[in-house]
């Protein structure tokens, strides 16, 4: 099985905030060291998971400074430059890229909900304003819009550098018609870490997680198990992985795993930004017994 451009486990990271609500970019930096030290092998910033929605663009580009600048090309980075604002989108994408990521990671447009054609568009005027790679990403839960396999066909072969796509419609026949359809070399990530395995099973080479914040191991040892061929192994991983993966899940990400991360890792997240809330109480803790039942924490 063919190793995924970006390499196999891509961290969606969480934005480390300070209790006022501003960005912690020291801890920013040092939240990429500790994720490289933990299993991935690169590094989406400013993705939903890292609360884009509420992130200004001058704190993007400063985020894609951070880390750019700690990581030191030890793995890839990919800048999350996607919005429903094709204009914005091009004019974030070339600021980005002269902050020396490694490419992008652009979800499909959201709330004017395009058709097939205003998806090509959009990406193809987007890819046409760069050389670096762009990951296509496919989320209608969050957009109310699919990317359909035939636009994606379309953008893998008329654009050269739309290399890849996050998958996260939640439906394995989908990925299994890409996995029919697309370039050998174009690769297919899983966005969803709950369906890795059925996923991989049917075509995807690898995942973009947000439960590998808090440590990326287990989902590393699953994929690789499953690619050995040790399918028996790799489905006993899982389920160890699952419940650990369904708490991060318990409200709207990235709440539980922003949490999460101050409770598992040597990084204090802080809190998230409105409109985003704490966990209540209760869903604390669920995810605390979950953790401690898994040997998380005491």
């Amino acid at each position: 099985m063919k190793v995924p451009y970006f390499g196999r486990l891509l961290t969606a990271m969480v934005t480390p905030m300070n209790q006022d609500g501003s960005i912690n970019y020291e801890a920013m930096a040092d939240f990429a060291d500790w994720l490289i030290d933990n299993g991935s092998d690169g590094l989406v910033v400013c993705g939903t998971t890292g609360e884009s929605p509420t992130i200004s663009t001058e704190e993007k580009l400063e985020l894609f400074r951070t880390v750019v600048k700690r990581v030191n090309k030890r793995v890839p980075v990919i800048a999350g430059t996607g919005s429903n604002n094709t204009a914005g989108t091009i004019e974030l994408t070339k600021a980005a890229e002269a902050t020396g990521v490694d490419g992008f990671l652009v979800v499909g447009p959201y709330y004017n909900k395009p058709p097939q054609e205003g998806f090509y568009q959009h990406f193809k005027a987007i890819a046409d304003v760069t050389e670096l790679p762009v990951i296509v990403y496919n989320v209608p839960g969050r957009t109310s819009s699919n990317i359909l396999p035939q636009t994606v066909v379309r953008l893998a072969q008329d654009c050269k550098n739309i290399v890849a796509i996050k998958e996260a419609a939640g439906c394995v026949s989908q990925v299994a018609e890409l996995y029919s359809v697309l370039p050998e070399d174009f690769s297919i990530y899983s966005g969803d870490d709950l369906l890795i395995l059925p996923f991989m099973s049917v075509g995807a080479t690898g995942l973009i997680s947000v439960v590998s914040n808090t440590g990326g191991q287990l989902l590393q040892d699953i994929m690789q198990a499953y690619e050995a061929g040790k399918v028996k192994e790799a489905m006993d991983l899982n389920a160890k992985m699952l419940p650990v993966a369904k708490a991060m899940f318990i409200t709207t990400n990235p709440i539980p795993v922003k949490e999460a991360v101050s409770m598992l890792t040597p990084i204090n997240a802080g809190p998230v930004r409105l409109p985003l809330v704490p966990m209540s109480p209760a869903e604390k803790e669920k995810v605390c017994d979950v953790f401690k039942e898994h040997g998380l924490m005491k």
